[in-house]
């Protein structure tokens, strides 16, 4: 968790844009009253007067302290609200909070990522943060997954993300349409894909929990070690501070103690995957 005055008191910011990214996903650019900063995997409250609040990661560059954008699926009570949120409209962050991702543990290495769905917004941060490293690292590829083609989020951001040196994109769908050109399959399939050295290399989990744990296993046949395996736990997390115990996982706060874990250290821990 970063130094912050006072961690309980929203920081007023006003929506500078909403970019609807899929039927049920919006992306919110925000710009705070003072500079805001965070570091990759990090998590915020977003706060809605009136109605609540609740945790996500933010899905822009930890490097842009101006701005800050956080991407939501419609969801339940709260995010149906912030789905109805206008340019100009007023909210409030909280934060940051939490444990992410250890780059310095990336350096000279070979990144493999896999999300899927949502859970692309903290990659996304991630993968701002690695291009603006990119000479540190060895190589960076991503394998993405989505229900269908109109679930794909950041169309614009993967086509850039292509263009870049040292990075590989692969996407897949459940369900692909006659436009649709790449893999079909549920996003494990793209690890048949890849080539990698898993000796040098790291990999990054982030979506949804029957994804993650799928995707964990593969990562494990294929040789990965427990160490080696970081994944992002969001599930649950409420007040961001360990106090309402919503996110507890065995003798973990994920809010606290996460939401980036290592598979060794949360394996033994009950219901990782609920």
């Amino acid at each position: 968790m970063s130094d912050q005055v006072n961690i309980y008191k929203p920081l007023r910011a006003k929506v500078e844009k909403v970019i609807a990214e899929s039927p049920s996903i919006k992306s919110f650019v925000l710009l705070p009253e003072t500079e805001f900063s965070f570091r990759t995997g990090e998590f915020i409250e977003l706060t809605i007067n009136g109605y609540g609040e609740a945790p996500f990661t933010p899905s822009s560059s930890p490097l842009e302290k101006k701005k800050i954008e956080v991407t939501v699926m419609k969801a339940g009570y709260v995010t149906e609200r912030i789905h109805e949120l206008q340019k100009g409209d007023v909210v409030g962050i909280r934060g940051p909070f939490g444990r992410g991702y250890p780059l310095d543990r990336f350096y000279g290495k070979e990144i493999v990522i896999l999300g899927g769905g949502c859970g692309f917004a903290p990659i996304r941060s991630l993968l701002y943060n690695l291009i603006a490293e990119k000479d540190k690292f060895e190589k960076v590829t991503l394998c993405y997954g989505a229900k269908t083609p109109e679930d794909c989020i950041y169309k614009p951001f993967v086509d850039e993300l292509r263009k870049v040196e040292k990075f590989e994109v692969l996407r897949s769908v459940d369900k692909a349409d006659e436009g649709w050109d790449e893999k079909e399959g549920v996003v494990t399939v793209l690890l048949d894909d890849i080539q990698v050295n898993i000796a040098n290399s790291v990999a990054v989990v982030c979506g949804p929990p029957v994804m993650m744990k799928f995707g964990t296993f593969k990562l494990l046949e294929m040789g990965y070690p427990e160490h080696d395996i970081f994944l992002s736990m969001e599930k649950n997390m409420s007040c961001g501070l360990g106090k309402c115990g919503h996110c507890m996982m065995g003798k973990y706060y994920v809010c606290k103690d996460g939401p980036v874990f290592t598979y060794e250290e949360i394996k033994d821990q009950p219901d990782i995957w609920k």
